[in-house]
């Protein structure tokens, strides 16, 4: 019997949690579920509290994925055993939920805080014995031994307008020896926000976790409430969804490619891609009366709707990018320059993606062939022809290539999803959320950076009682600490870019 077998043997099914049901156990069966993780028998998806339960969310590490498996073990003396102890992608999560709750992890071997810098003004804020007074712990930076070594700080304020993180390179003259990050410098309470809120509110929220994904996250928050509820949006909703989900995609990957061109020094590409995304931003204003098109997905369904003038300024952007798009492709292949500077460099081991499963052009230029949008599974793409390119290299150089494949292909998409638009309305009937009390609903969308897990409990009266939302960040920033190793200190940048994490989307 395999672990996963085990956990489900024992487990107590609740079937309030839609699609998929969550699994009760006890302490025996959550260590069943972390070792089916330590067996690569699934990879893991999110680990969160409620306060009186820890959660975990599971996936198969093997294609056909059969949807996410949540797993919770009560916490009535507020331990619970060390998932991380086990399986290394969860010591971050771990440590985040440890330090929220005020939650032990018995058996952690990293007991370091993570979001909280000690400067919050309390301890423990989600926790039911919350304090005014702050940890008072500090952070030993890990060390490294041997010689000559020096340390290089840099960070958390950087040279352009980005938000905050810091990083600790332990360098031999100008190769990295180590790297270890520093993050949550700009934490904004996203799940205390959300709690009691009203939906719409609570909606809002979800859209400004990361803006440069605001459409993923509203999709995912969206998706997880209408789960909880039982609501099917309707098919003309769907598909508005997913055009700007791809939009949204293209913008990114072509600043993204831009951004990374520029740090290798070669700003004439930073300059050309610039201008295609924004072009894709005036499209999407357009088409949908916002540039980043935040707020316009809702559960239920869209706020705005796709008119004549919307698909043909759609369809002329379309030839725009694939007129000029071409010939950037080129020009970048064709640089020795950049070639020099991205193939072979920050290279992600396909045992550590494996391990890791960081999803998005992180895990897809590593062999990974994981995509939410056909691994899982989700309308209207279950009905579209799509294609996961996926490369193996793991290098900076695979990583701009998957951009730029999915570019190709995200133009795809939408002309597929503006010959098929159905008709009808934009809203399905929301009047059963008010009276949905205690319902949760899971979701996992694919954002431009990869899976995004969104799970919700509704409270009465049509509030949110409980919420946690995932990045995809989670999962990729530790594996740029493992690529940049055995690199020169002038690659960071690269490295750092290629991969194009989230701080907000990660510090919550």
């Amino acid at each position: 019997m395999t672990q996963l077998a085990k956990v489900l043997d024992t487990a107590g099914r609740l079937d309030l949690q839609k699609p998929w049901p969550r699994h009760e156990v006890d302490a025996a069966g959550w260590s069943a579920a972390t070792e089916a993780l330590a067996a690569g028998e699934a990879v893991l998806s999110g680990l969160w509290s409620d306060g009186a339960s820890v959660m975990m969310a599971l996936v198969s590490g093997t294609e056909p994925v059969d949807g996410v498996l949540v797993v919770s073990l009560p916490c009535p003396d507020k331990h619970f055993p060390s998932v991380a102890a086990r399986h290394r992608p969860a010591v971050r999560l771990e440590r985040t939920l440890v330090e929220l709750h005020g939650l032990t992890a018995t058996g952690a071997a990293d007991n370091r805080p993570w979001l909280d810098h000690n400067r919050w003004g309390v301890s423990q804020p989600l926790g039911a014995a919350n304090t005014t007074e702050p940890s008072g712990q500090s952070y030993p930076f890990l060390t490294a031994e041997g010689a000559p070594l020096h340390q290089i700080p840099v960070g958390p304020v950087h040279a352009g307008i980005i938000e905050p993180g810091h990083f600790r390179f332990h360098a031999n003259g100008e190769t990295v020896v180590r790297l270890e990050e520093r993050l949550g410098y700009v934490p904004k309470g996203i799940d205390a926000l959300m709690r009691s809120a009203p939906i719409a509110q609570a909606a809002k929220v979800a859209a400004r976790t990361s803006g440069d994904s605001t459409v993923a996250y509203g999709w995912a928050f969206a998706s997880a409430v209408e789960a909880a509820a039982g609501i099917t949006p309707p098919p003309r909703a769907l598909a508005i969804r997913a055009v700007m989900a791809e939009l949204e995609r293209i913008a990114n990957h072509l600043g993204d490619i831009g951004a990374i061109c520029n740090d290798a020094s070669f700003s004439l590409m930073l300059a050309h891609c610039g201008a295609l995304r924004e072009r894709v931003l005036r499209a999407a204003h357009t088409a949908f009366g916002h540039r980043l098109m935040m707020d316009r997905i809702v559960p239920g369904g869209v706020t705005h709707d796709l008119d004549a003038e919307g698909e043909a300024r759609l369809t002329a952007l379309i030839v725009d990018i694939r007129r000029h798009f071409p010939e950037l492709v080129e020009l970048y292949d064709n640089t020795a320059s950049l070639q020099d500077r991205t193939v072979t460099t920050g290279i992600l081991r396909p045992e550590l993606a494996k391990l890791w499963a960081p999803g998005g052009y992180v895990g897809r230029a590593a062999g990974l062939t994981f995509d939410a949008r056909r691994s899982i599974g989700y309308a209207p793409y279950t009905k579209l022809a799509l294609e996961v390119p996926v490369r193996t290299a793991g290098d900076v150089d695979a990583r701009v290539w998957i951009r730029i494949e999915e570019v190709n292909q995200s133009l795809v998409i939408v002309e597929q999803l503006l010959a098929r638009m159905p008709e009808g309305s934009l809203m399905a009937d929301t009047s059963a959320i008010g009276g949905s009390a205690c319902k949760e609903g899971v979701a996992l969308i694919e954002a431009f950076r990869g899976d995004l897990l969104a799970w919700v409990r509704l409270g009465p009266s049509g509030t949110i009682a409980a919420a946690y939302l995932r990045d995809a960040s989670w999962f990729q920033w530790p594996l740029l600490e493992a690529v940049i190793e055995g690199n020169i200190v002038a690659d960071f940048p690269l490295c750092n870019k290629s991969f194009n994490c989230s701080y907000s989307g990660h510090d919550l």
